[in-house]
């Protein structure tokens, strides 16, 4: 050898010294002529988390994998064959195990003729150095097979050095990151990161989604340029946002080891290219994607609304919303409808009595089907049915949890061009605006119906005859939260009349923080400030709210309070204490800041906190859990003479970083001080007697109810009053609607299917006696909520599927009783719960070629009732009132 051929030698081991010393591998690649054999093997456990629940599904798998080259290139470029041999398949036996036992062996699952002929079927893959290039097989064979081998095909996927890179198997296009050392390299898959076609949905409202907890992490053994083996292992964690306890854990391992590289195979395969030597096989192999097909179980057993049709007329029941049973039904209706034919649904909704049509019709429009929304169209005529009718349709579709363009459509078509009641009008346009709102969260903001429903609003807005036509536009802008309005809504809150302004302030609180600008912020200084014009009370207070609770500056907290000193009492002490509610609330964003501000003694003081009056704002956790908090809020704001000027309750919840007001009613009472005998302040025009509320529930602003207006109609509805309440809602929604398929490493599939209804009857009073001199308000609030979660597992020679069931009624009353015949006023706040009965239901099934099985536990109870302790002075004051009525 001559020194220059030593000298050669020696750097290449050098650099070969220096590569494994940084952790990079040498190229990976197959020997020709030689058949490479791999035992394959595959765990998968599903498990819930609940207790107490039945036990889960468990599969195991084991296989022989060969593996030969066909062809190579001179870039390195390898044709590799792969084809699995002597699958063998068990899961659990069907007789429970008990917890000190091992329990028995496990049970073989026998595969159909055809299914192992499936499997034999060998696949081809452009392989270069550890990369999948390409995957080549039969797309005729079924979708849970052809995953199965892309499962196993993924495992070869892996690059011999370390770094980040995208790369495309059966879980998607994936970030993954690479480390080596010595032989070894581990792979880490940001299962999060993966990119793949749309094969489900989820609600609107993130907090009745689903929370995802996905790892995956991959190991790899490679000697002398050879995959020696592979080891995998993912797991996940699935829940309701809302709650979860009520979660599925899903664990999956896969395991492919070497065990015979010494067996001679085939020739290699004469070509010049990756085509050519792919046309000299015998096998079927068109080109196909890497990432797993979405399957989907055709239910055989689901009840079919043809069928359902034809037991109708003895199926009829009294429908009660506020009950469980109601609830199921429901739902049930609604996965009917999802697939049904036109002529089936239409059928249903003319044959359902009067009574049970609105429930019919609620469960049409959120199954959404293309039938169902054909079928309502033909069905609903807004020029003769019923207004409470038209009115469950329209707030139907705006509590529609994912809606679609079409039915938006629909609805912008139902009010075009038609004189339509008042009501149903302004109930339509404020559903406009939260059906084009959750369009818009979904990322539909270009569809031709958003930009029609836009134009709806803002045309609709310019042309507005009066104030409370104005209004109605502004709240629809308002569930519609689109950032390219804001301008609109601040030029009314400026420059309109008081109600304007109100309705538009209102409009912006509906919109999240980060549009909350700068410019706006600057017109609600304007506003609270007076620095242009001179407001109401309420106006001011709407905007001082803005700035106190969307990411508040410490100068704008300051000013607020410092100029209290120059507000009207009660006024001064609303604003007062809602400052010190949000000091006190954990959960409030600008706790913080108020905490600073407030070592500050010139502005904690006794002067400026020392002011009196019966105004009042709190607000309290009524339950909290590791994934909720639900809270209960109420403001007050008092006229000077003691009179009731406004009220707001609010429930709200708030999960993992998200914020929903499930429930916000609002009762304003205004032109009472001439009826006082007192004086309105100079510069303010005497407002109209009027007393009306207003909702918002689940982030959506209903239709504004006016109880009476003007002073001959406040003695019409005092004279000739039946003593029923008003109703606010009542019907059912529904709530969450989930659909997510998560393709595991191996190729199976596990699909979370999240449903939720709602049913909800919420009406409210207001009874004023002038001679007694009192205002008594009442809101009852009567529900239902039942949720199914369910996973099922879908494998070629397995099906498992692990169901959770869980139902709840409950029932709120919150009470107020104002007595302003002396001085002080005295008042009383009720809120009370109802006992509270609950049951859930755990059940797994089975189906493993022809043997099923199902197993279910259960468990029930009632939470007793109780009634909320306000505050101390409350409850002093509430004991006195309480017992002077007795008597």
């Amino acid at each position: 050898m001559n020194p220059q051929e030593v000298l050669g030698y020696v750097c290449l081991l050098c650099f070969s010294f220096m590569s494994t010393a940084k952790g990079d591998l040498q190229a990976l690649s197959f020997q020709p002529g030689t058949l490479y054999q791999y035992r394959y093997s595959l765990d998968v456990q599903l498990v819930d988390a609940s207790t107490p629940s039945p036990r889960g599904a468990w599969l195991r798998a084991e296989a022989l994998v060969q593996l030969h080259r066909l062809w190579r290139d001179r870039g390195g470029e390898e044709l590799l064959q792969v084809q699995i041999h002597h699958l063998k398949a068990q899961h659990e036996p069907e007789e429970e195990r008990s917890q000190d036992s091992t329990g028995g062996p496990p049970e073989e699952i026998a595969l159909s003729q055809e299914a192992q002929a499936e499997l034999q079927h060998p696949v081809f893959i452009s392989w270069s150095s550890g990369k999948v290039k390409a995957f080549y097989g039969d797309e005729a064979e079924s979708i849970l097979i052809s995953n199965l081998k892309r499962g196993i095909i993924s495992l070869l996927q892996l690059q011999p050095h370390a770094g980040t890179a995208t790369e495309e198997d059966v879980s998607g296009s994936c970030q993954v990151t690479y480390t080596v050392s010595n032989h070894s390299i581990t792979k880490t898959k940001d299962l999060l990161s993966c990119t793949k076609p749309k094969s489900g949905f989820t609600s609107v409202n993130k907090i009745f989604g689903v929370e995802w907890q996905p790892t995956s992490k991959s190991q790899y053994m490679v000697k002398d340029n050879l995959l020696w083996s592979v080891l995998a292992e993912e797991s996940h964690v699935v829940s309701p946002a809302l709650r979860s306890t009520t979660g599925i854990k899903i664990s999956s391992r896969q395991q492919l080891q070497l065990v015979s590289s010494q067996t001679p195979g085939s020739a290699e395969l004469a070509g010049q290219s990756l085509e050519d030597a792919l046309s000299g096989t015998e096998e079927q192999h068109q080109p196909l994607g890497m990432a797993s097909l979405p399957f989907r179980r055709v239910c055989t057993h689901c009840p079919s609304l043809r069928a359902y049709l034809k037991s109708f007329d003895s199926q009829r029941v009294k429908m009660d919303t506020s009950k469980a049973a109601t609830t199921w039904q429901f739902q049930r209706l609604i996965q009917m409808l999802h697939g049904a034919k036109k002529r089936d649904v239409l059928q249903l909704l003319r044959r359902a009595p009067e009574a049970m049509t609105p429930f019919v019709v609620e469960a049409a429009v959120a199954a959404q089907s293309v039938a169902s929304l054909a079928a309502l169209s033909d069905f609903l005529d807004f020029g003769k049915d019923p207004k409470s009718l038209l009115e469950k349709f329209l707030y139907a579709a705006a509590f529609s949890p994912q809606p679609s363009g079409d039915l938006l459509r629909l609805v912008l078509d139902k009010l075009d061009g038609k004189q339509l009641a008042s009501e149903v009008q302004e109930t339509g346009i404020v559903a406009v605006g939260s059906l084009v709102g959750k369009l818009c969260r979904q990322k539909l903001c270009g569809l031709q119906e958003v930009e029609r429903g836009v134009e709806t609003i803002l045309s609709g807005l310019r042309g507005a005859e009066n104030e409370s036509k104005a209004v109605i536009y502004l709240l629809a802008l308002g569930n519609a939260a689109l950032p390219k309005t804001i301008p609109t809504l601040l030029d009314h809150a400026e420059e309109g009349p008081a109600t304007v302004t109100t309705a538009a302030i209102s409009a912006l609180r509906q919109f999240p923080t980060q549009h909350i600008s700068d410019k706006v912020k600057r017109a609600m200084r304007r506003i609270f400030h007076e620095t242009r014009k001179s407001y109401e009370k309420t106006c001011r207070l709407a905007a001082a709210e803005i700035l106190l609770d969307k990411e508040p500056l410490p100068m704008d907290v300051i000013n607020i309070l410092l100029a209290t000193s120059k507000l009207e009492t009660e006024t001064a002490v609303f604003l007062l204490l809602k400052v010190q509610n949000n000091l006190h609330a954990d959960h409030h964003p600008a706790r913080k800041i108020m905490k600073d501000i407030m070592r500050d003694p010139r502005i904690n003081n006794y002067n400026l906190f020392s002011k009196a009056g019966i105004s009042s704002s709190f607000s309290g956790p009524l339950t909290v859990t590791q994934d909720l908090l639900s809270t209960f809020g109420l403001d007050l704001l008092f006229l000077e003479g003691g009179f009731l000027r406004k009220s707001v309750s609010d429930f709200s919840l708030l999960s993992h970083g998200r914020r929903l007001r499930a429930a916000q009613v609002t009762i304003e009472a205004q032109g009472m001080e001439s009826m006082l005998g007192e004086n309105v302040l100079g510069g303010e025009e005497e407002p109209e007697l009027m007393a009306g509320m207003s909702a918002i529930f689940f982030d959506v602003q209903l239709r504004p109810i006016v109880f009476f207006q003007g002073y001959t109609d406040l003695m019409a509805k005092v004279l000739l009053s039946s003593g029923e309440p008003t109703s606010v809602v009542k019907g059912n929604l529904l709530l969450m609607d989930h659909y997510q398929v998560i393709p595991l490493q191996s190729g199976l599939q596990v699909t979370i299917k999240l449903q939720g209804g709602l049913g909800l009857d919420i009406s409210a009073d207001m009874d004023v006696s002038i001679w007694e001199q009192e205002l008594k308000t009442s809101i009852n609030t009567r529900g239902s909520l039942a949720i199914d979660f369910q996973a099922e597992l879908d494998a070629p020679f397995l099906q498992a599927t692990l169901r959770n069931q869980m139902e709840v009624e409950t029932s709120i009353h919150f009470d107020t009783m104002l007595r302003f015949s002396g001085s002080p006023v005295l008042m009383c706040l009720q809120l009370r719960e109802e006992q509270v009965p609950y049951r859930e239901i755990f059940t797994v099934s089975k189906s493993a070629g022809s043997q099923s099985s199902i197993t279910r536990k259960g468990r029930q109870g009632i939470v007793p009732g109780r009634e909320f302790a306000l505050h101390q002075a409350n409850s002093r004051v509430c004991n006195l009132l309480l017992t002077a009525e007795e008597e």
